[in-house]
């Protein structure tokens, strides 16, 4: 997932985070004005994420985050609203596409943009390289968009265009590539003869250089059906006449002078987009930095600690936590920091009925935890359920309002009632299923809370039951694709009843922390009416019995170990291992599952595995050129037997599928050094020419250093997301620096009290000395930072030499 810059041994990483909503959509044209909607994000013109349908609505909010890391450069970040039609093709009803380098200028805002319409000529975001001038013209082009789900043949007309002339030249086709490389080299005559004389000599007139420009326009041959226009480039001749250079240039669409006059018309798409490239230096830069904030947990007081002061100064506590949870997490130092955290939320939580129950730095962070080390403890609990109440569905509507006509309220109530119990029984009975670092962090809640509340008997269950039930289980539960417990978004009447399921297992799970008498309530009658069903004490014993099994510190099995760990699945290609059809072996689609012990594809999700690769065979993961197949995100698993050829949907989805399978075979003993990046075709390497199959690699592998399986951290990597937010906030920490002077000097009541008010500070010297190490190592690795940006400035952009 990095882009390596070698010169510098630098590591480029770029994530994305997203939030959307839409409104004003224009209405179908038909008698029913609302619309199905649904949301892509695209790299260029990859899709890489879409969002569920948002049914009959022309202002749909897609209450759904994305959170990613790029593992590519791209040019341009769209968005695409799409009309759903189960009949036909999907319908576009309109565009928002942000350039990268304008993507600094939304990060942490939210910005409502005009939907811009969509058509054939518009959808080019690639680049053509190399014009030379006077005159000769030779083309290269980069990340041409898929006609078909395939890569195009295309071809260039070249053209120089003048007031009196439009000479054309074409290259020949180029076969299946996204990346063509047209090696033919065009001359154009710039000066044209204008008369003659009587000595028998021509007297030439130049051309008037300010009206000529270079024209390159990118067609797919269609062969038997019409060619596909895929973009055009223009670019004046007098930009060329000084000496040869190269230059990128981005595919504009064709300037045929109809601008939409109804662009404002097609509705708006609000976005909230938090886009970050931090340059990862080498490990040695960040000593001071990881030592400081891994000391967090033992610094009295709390709120003195640099883990503490970064959550203080972030506008959004979440960007803090992601990259400190996991860098506590990487050095074993997170459950002692969010069990003093979660000490310093409850001197301020004055009714124990309201215990965690805020957005806190200690409810994020634990919010992060659980679903970084309870991946697995999800699977294995809740997965085999959710799959039967998604994929063999029974109507469990119980709002009498919104019932479907020939339904019955008191058999949907048996039916929602028949999964609640499977749901709840399946929780109650995973305690031994509970990773051991959840359990830890558990049981330093419940002692904290009976300590801070200890004549409440109820609060030591309801300290706990805050975090597991409501936060975790119920979560998973109404948003099971968020948590990869399936792979695709329930439908809507699916919706439904997982959102009823997971509001009964709320409530039934703080019946731990509550007598009997008072029950909980919900808002709406029909729920109060189902809820009476579960008023029995087996419940509330059962509660109680599973919250003290998660929150003692008695020995249990370790979760994942008389079991394999399920790290990824989904839905891929492959490339037929020995079966052929007329000679040539072919793609197909499957089902992969991948687990600590090995890795499987299935003809259908949940069938038997038709090929099982086990973890301790796997040699080598790597990418695989587009060149083999002429198919892009293509990765290979070398293994004992022949490599395994996989495509993926998407650039994201490779990249995490080829981390997620490196990660858990890297300890492997007879992993190889070398590999082939292409495949064996036609009797030789596409690579390297050599023609034995069993020739050694000649390219060296890519993988590192051995990693925890179920774990995926890098200590550099989040170190230096800390740093970026600290240089981002210097102000804020500056200003907090001015206030614990300020309050250490001035001992008397607060006169100023905005001046504090903004911060929790408690011990204003211990804080400020804090402050001084963070702005000291904060501008200490400012230096190697700012020197790699002078270079990368001072590189060649768009359309420049």
């Amino acid at each position: 997932t990095f882009c390596k810059d070698r010169s510098l041994e630098l590591n480029i990483l770029a994530t994305l985070k997203v939030k959307r909503e839409a409104k004003n959509l224009v209405p179908y044209p038909g008698p029913n004005k609302m619309r199905d909607c649904f949301c892509t994000i695209n790299l260029d013109q990859e899709e890489v994420f879409r969002t569920q349908v948002v049914e009959k609505s022309l202002s749909p909010f897609f209450a759904e985050e994305f959170y990613f890391e790029i593992p590519r450069t791209f040019q341009c970040l769209s968005f695409y609203i799409y009309d759903k039609n189960v009949l036909q093709r999907d319908l576009r009803v309109g565009k928002v596409a942000i350039k990268k380098e304008d993507l600094s200028n939304y990060t942490g805002n939210e910005t409502w943009f005009i939907l811009q319409p969509v058509d054939c000529n518009s959808e080019v975001q690639v680049t053509v390289n190399h014009i030379y001038p006077f005159f000769h013209v030779y083309c290269e082009c980069h990340g041409l968009p898929l006609i078909n789900g395939q890569n195009c043949d295309p071809y260039a007309t070249v053209s120089l265009v003048g007031p009196s002339r439009n000479d054309q030249k074409k290259t020949k086709v180029k076969k299946k590539t996204s990346n063509p490389q047209f090696n033919e080299t065009f001359y154009f005559e710039v000066t044209r003869s204008s008369s003659y004389t009587k000595k028998s000599q021509f007297q030439v007139e130049e051309e008037d250089i300010e009206k000529l420009e270079v024209r390159v326009d990118l067609w797919n041959n269609g062969n038997l059906v019409q060619d596909v226009f895929l973009g055009e480039i223009k670019v004046p001749v007098k930009v060329l006449r000084n000496d040869s250079f190269q230059a990128w240039y981005l595919l504009q669409p064709r300037d045929n002078g109809n601008k939409s006059s109804k662009a404002d018309d097609l509705g708006s798409l609000r976005l909230n987009i938090c886009y970050t490239e931090d340059c990862v230096l080498p490990s040695e830069y960040y000593a001071s930095l990881r030592n400081l904030l891994l000391k967090s947990p033992e610094v009295q007081p709390t709120s003195a600690s640099a883990a503490y002061i970064l959550g203080e100064v972030c506008r959004d506590k979440y960007d803090a936590v992601l990259p400190l949870v996991r860098l506590l997490l990487h050095h074993h130092k997170l459950v002692p920091f969010i069990t003093a955290v979660a000490e310093l939320d409850l001197k301020d939580t004055q009714e124990a009925n309201t215990i965690f129950r805020g957005n806190s730095l200690a409810t994020r962070c634990l919010d992060e935890t659980m679903k970084i080390v309870g991946k697995h403890y999800l699977k294995v609990t809740l997965k085999p359920v959710l799959d039967e109440i998604c994929e063999s569905p029974k109507p469990c509507e119980i709002d009498p309002i919104k019932l479907k006509e020939g339904e019955n309220v008191e058999i949907n109530k048996e039916n929602l009632r028949y999964y609640v119990d499977k749901v709840f029984n399946t929780i109650v009975q995973s305690s031994i299923s509970c990773p051991t670092l959840m359990c830890d962090v558990f049981y330093s809640l419940r002692r904290l809370a009976t300590e801070r509340f200890p004549n409440d008997p109820h609060v030591q269950y309801s300290a706990v039951s805050s975090f597991v039930f409501l936060r975790f289980f119920a979560v998973a539960v109404v948003s099971p694709h968020t948590f990869h417990l399936r792979p695709h978004y329930p439908d809507v009447q699916t919706s439904r009843t997982l959102t009823l399921i997971s509001k009964t297992i709320q409530t039934l799970g703080s019946w731990g922390s509550l007598s009997k008498s008072k029950l909980s309530s919900f808002k709406e009658t029909f729920m109060c009416e189902f809820f009476k069903m579960f008023q029995e004490e087996k419940y509330i014993e059962a509660v109680k019995k599973f919250l003290d099994e998660v929150s003692s510190t008695e020995s249990k099995e370790p979760s994942g170990m008389s079991e394999p760990v399920h790290l990824k699945e989904g839905e891929m290609y492959k490339r037929a291992q020995g079966r052929t059809r007329i000679g040539k072996k072919n793609f197909k689609k499957r089902w992969f599952c991948l687990t600590s012990r090995e890795l499987t594809y299935h003809k259908q999700q949940d069938k038997e595995p038709i090929y099982i690769i086990p973890i301790r065979n796997i040699l080598a993961v790597e990418k695989l050129d587009e060149s083999a197949f002429n198919k892009k995100n293509m990765f290979q698993v070398i293994h004992v037997e022949k490599p395994l050829y996989v495509q993926a949907n998407n650039c994201v989805e490779a990249s995490e599928w080829i981390e997620a399978l490196c990660r858990v075979s890297r300890c492997n003993q007879r992993r190889l050094s070398v590999y082939h990046p292409s495949a064996f075709l036609n009797g030789n390497w596409l690579c390297c020419k050599a023609t034995a199959e069993n020739t050694v690699g000649c390219t060296p592998c890519t993988a590192g250093a051995p990693a925890d399986i179920q774990i995926e951290i890098d200590g550099d990597r989040e170190t230096q997301r800390m740093y970026s937010l600290f240089a981002i906030n210097m102000s804020k920490l500056q200003k907090m620096q001015e206030a614990c002077g300020s309050i250490a000097v001035y001992q008397g009541p607060q006169k100023e009290p905005d001046d504090y008010s903004l911060f929790t500070i408690e011990d204003s010297v211990a804080t400020f000395h804090t402050l001084q190490q963070i702005i000291s190592i904060v501008k200490t690795l400012n230096e190697p930072h700012e020197k790699y940006r002078k270079k990368r400035s001072s590189s060649a952009k768009y359309g420049s030499e």
